[in-house]
């Protein structure tokens, strides 16, 4: 019983040592991601009003009834910064998680077959790679329409080029070690070597480089809302708050720019704890 205490002991030591080696920046990061995921998903719990609802007159100032104020048709700016953060960050990461599906998956196919296969695929990705990504979003937006999931599949595919590259190449060097020739000789297949060889030994820089790709995605989903090719009214968008509310500014009133620093508040977060994450996985000190 009393082994059983001192090893409960000394791994609630080593847990809370390991929180306090976790420096300032990351634990602000943490805690602001942990905020917006919390209001992500009970924004229909937290918000006073709904997204669209009509509540007050428009441009009404920040009051004991609208803490943020109305926008131009009267709905509650914090109300919709509340939504904003379930649509904006929602549709972000579904996009990510795609992108990183699609160029990984690739990437480790490019890496592990080899020949004409990689040869195939490397080129459509330079190709790809060489057409400018917002460019090509908006013709591909304008053409299709601007629903949620045309946006997802666009911005996915076009991410997914970045991730191959970083795959392939993570790839290409794990699979040239012992134990995958090993494993090759023993006759398993591409996708065993791929699961169980080279995904375990790149799973660190991939998660890295997920933080990352996240937050370009949620900057890029927020120019395409601002643009009015992102999330279409009436639903919530952090980056069509920004242009919708941006003649508040004429008036001297700074709370049109309260979704701006949603957005570069959630950014910098992400950023902080993707740079710790990067630094512990890649075993440097402080």
């Amino acid at each position: 019983m009393s082994l059983a205490v001192d090893r409960a002991a000394e791994h609630h030591d080593t847990l809370a040592q390991r929180v306090r080696r976790v420096p300032l920046p990351a634990l602000i990061g943490l805690a602001v991601i942990a905020i917006n995921i919390v209001v992500a998903i009970g924004a229909p719990l937290i918000a006073p009003f709904g997204q669209s609802e009509i509540a007050g007159p428009p441009y009404n100032p920040p009051d004991g009834a609208f803490l943020l104020g109305t926008d131009a048709i009267g709905r509650d700016m914090l109300s919709r910064i509340i939504y904003g953060a379930r649509n904006t960050i929602g549709i972000a990461l579904m996009t990510t998680l795609l992108s990183f599906f699609l160029g990984a998956g690739a990437g480790f196919v490019a890496a592990t077959a080899g020949g004409w296969v990689d040869q195939i695929l490397s080129r459509a990705v330079d190709v790809m790679i060489s057409i400018p990504k917002l460019i090509f979003a908006l013709m591909i937006l304008s053409i299709l329409g601007a629903s949620i999931p045309t946006m997802i599949i666009t911005i996915a595919v076009l991410d997914s080029t970045r991730i191959f590259r970083l795959s392939r190449s993570l790839a290409i060097n794990v699979n040239v070690l012992d134990f995958v020739e090993v494993a090759r000789l023993r006759g398993e297949n591409t996708f065993w070597i791929v699961r169980k060889e080279i995904l375990p030994n790149v799973t660190a820089p991939l998660l890295a480089e997920f933080g990352l790709r996240f937050t370009f995605v949620f900057l890029f989903i927020s120019s395409l809302g601002f643009l009015g090719l992102g999330i279409q009214p009436p639903a919530a968008d952090w980056g069509s708050m920004v242009k919708d509310n941006s003649t508040l500014i004429t008036f001297g009133s700074l709370i049109a720019l309260a979704p701006a620093l949603a957005i570069a508040i959630l950014a910098l977060a992400v950023n902080f704890v993707v740079d710790w994450a990067a630094n512990l996985t890649s075993g440097l000190k402080d």
